[in-house]
């Protein structure tokens, strides 16, 4: 990564660029592209609010929804024995294109996953997205290289921060060309998807998914945080979390360059006292408690909409905003446990319905033919425990038997007593 742009070894992350000149000199060069965003998003973004009851949701498996972040040159050994302690079924890897001379490393990290779905994010540079036929060659290296093991490569990243090299839409969808020209010509069977715009700014989402020229999607991905809101399900500009995803699975849905297919590739929650590893400011960081109680609920919530085929929690060893803290050896946060204990109860969990009533949740699954439920409320409440409850864990699979169970911002995983079971029994 060349000057002016510099990377955030704390945060795992490009420094905002200090070169405002540059960057004004640069997005005046891109004004077409930029006009072009606004006038194509005046049109789909309504339209899209129109059909968004009209997209039937899909059956999405649980066991390729959960998917974890991984950092390859992060304690390695350390990184492998606790995604077998997880028991997780795909994670997200990154690499740098300014560093393809890690490529080996990444591939001999791969091969210890083998028994993982694996999606790979490519990771631009200013240099990358100027020099396309560098771009070419270090994409058909990294494609030869991976594709028998990757399950699907994401193009690019933040396509919507100019810290991270794109000042317009138009440069990340010629950028984005130069893959699908390789999937066409030389790699027919790899996934690609795209475009990696952060946050709720479908504007830029929708330029790349309505255009005139030629390429496509296998699926469209997105970082869609909600950080800045505080808790998943509170509002922004009307929509909540729910809200955001039936829309862009709309527009998906309706785009003529992409299955229909949503991945999101990053979301967490910046940690409170971890300042420089944390990715924002101390006013949008969390305690580890509610970061705990957040990502479980807007997974969650992502699994109920029935419309995003996979999820990446971001990341497993990060200080500022992951699973474990590695300030001072590795200490698994309390979160760990929570993301153990939601991948141990919703693998092969069939979705029934979500009830929303006075800030009150209750999600229903069916595992292994049990009805589960989760519970939680914005308004600290009690429910009383009833005959029929077989089982009520915490967020973290700590059996709980009080008779009055307490409903806050942490759910409950609540076991219905199974009917069949009971009448074998002779209790009914």
């Amino acid at each position: 990564m060349k000057e002016p742009y510099i990377w955030d070894n704390y945060s795992d992350q490009p420094y905002p660029l200090k070169d405002k000149a540059y960057k004004k000199r640069m997005r005046k060069s891109q004004l077409f592209s930029l006009v072009k965003t606004f006038f194509i998003s005046l049109f789909v973004l309504p339209f899209s609010i129109i059909m968004t009851p009209f997209v039937k949701r899909k059956k999405i498996n649980s066991n390729d929804f959960f998917s974890l972040g991984i950092d390859f040159e992060r304690e390695p050994k350390e990184t492998i024995e606790m995604l077998s302690e997880l028991d997780i079924e795909r994670v997200l890897l990154r690499i740098k294109l300014w560093e393809m001379d890690k490529l080996p490393l990444l591939r001999e990290f791969i091969l210890l996953c083998k028994d993982k779905k694996i999606t790979l994010k490519i990771l631009q540079d200013r240099e990358h997205v100027e020099d396309l036929l560098l771009l070419q060659k270090d994409l058909e290296t990294i494609f030869s290289t991976l594709s028998p093991y990757v399950d699907m490569f994401e193009i690019g990243s933040t396509i919507n921060r100019a810290k991270w090299g794109f000042f317009s839409v138009d440069e990340y969808i010629r950028f984005y060309q130069v893959a699908y020209n390789l999937k066409k010509s030389k790699f027919k069977d790899i996934k690609l998807i795209g475009s990696g715009v952060i946050d709720f700014e479908y504007h830029f989402t929708a330029h790349t998914l309505f255009n005139s020229l030629e390429y496509r999607f296998d699926g469209t991905s997105s970082l869609l945080y909600v950080d800045r809101r505080g808790a998943p399900e509170n509002m922004q500009m009307g929509f909540t979390l729910q809200d955001k995803i039936s829309l862009l699975s709309t527009m998906v849905w309706l785009s003529p360059k992409s299955e229909h297919e949503l991945h999101i590739t990053e979301t967490n929650w910046p940690i409170s006292g971890t300042a420089p590893y944390a990715p924002t400011s101390e006013y949008e960081c969390v305690s580890e408690e509610l970061y705990a109680d957040f990502m479980l609920r807007y997974h969650l919530l992502a699994l109920a909409s029935q419309q995003v085929d996979s999820i990446s929690w971001h990341q497993l060893i990060a200080s500022g905003y992951g699973l474990v803290d590695a300030r001072d050896g590795l200490r698994k946060r309390e979160a760990f446990e929570v993301y153990k204990y939601m991948l141990k109860t919703l693998k092969n969990a069939q979705f029934l319905r979500l009830d929303i009533k006075r800030e009150y949740y209750i999600l229903q699954f069916l595992v292994e033919n049990q009805l589960v439920q989760i519970h939680w409320s914005l308004k600290p409440t009690t429910l009383k425990r009833e005959s029929f409850f077989e089982k009520v864990c915490s967020y973290s699979g700590k059996e709980i038997k009080n008779e009055t169970l307490h409903i806050g911002s942490s759910p409950l995983y609540i076991f219905i007593e199974n009917e069949t079971k009971k009448k074998d029994l002779g209790e009914v």
